[in-house]
């Protein structure tokens, strides 16, 4: 078995000021953004309860969009289990996987974002 659940909404975000970006978003969404460091690099976090989905702005070379990351303790089985419903993998990129749904859109699944997926996650059997 493993689980896995909605993580984050990401902002992609093609600009150089993703300061700026961020501070708009901070505004529109009523969430203060969270402490810039010199590892924040090309992203900005804006704070969210513990119980809500994080918010991520991205600063990117392509289009402006949103997409959305699935975090799962079992980044494998999580990957086959949405291939097994129509997802295909596009790329591995660092420590997580960029997927596209059968509708076009992409997704990635990441791993846990902010400590261990508990009873709140959706728990699948793996199947090989």
């Amino acid at each position: 078995m493993h689980r896995s659940k909605l993580s984050t909404f990401v902002i992609d975000c093609e600009t150089s000021d993703i300061d700026g970006a961020a501070e708009f978003w901070s505004r529109a969404l009523g969430r203060p953004v969270a402490k810039v460091t010199p590892e924040s690099g090309a992203y900005r976090e804006l704070r969210a309860r513990p119980e809500e989905p994080m918010v991520l702005l991205q600063q990117v070379s392509h289009r402006s969009r949103i997409h959305l990351d699935i975090e799962s303790d079992d980044l494998d089985a999580e990957v086959r289990r949405l291939e097994a419903l129509g997802a295909k993998r596009i790329a591995f990129v660092k420590r997580w996987w960029i997927m596209e749904a059968p509708t076009g859109h992409r997704f990635c699944v990441v791993n846990p974002q902010r400590g261990p997926i508990g009873v709140d996650g959706n728990e699948w059997p793996d199947r090989d």
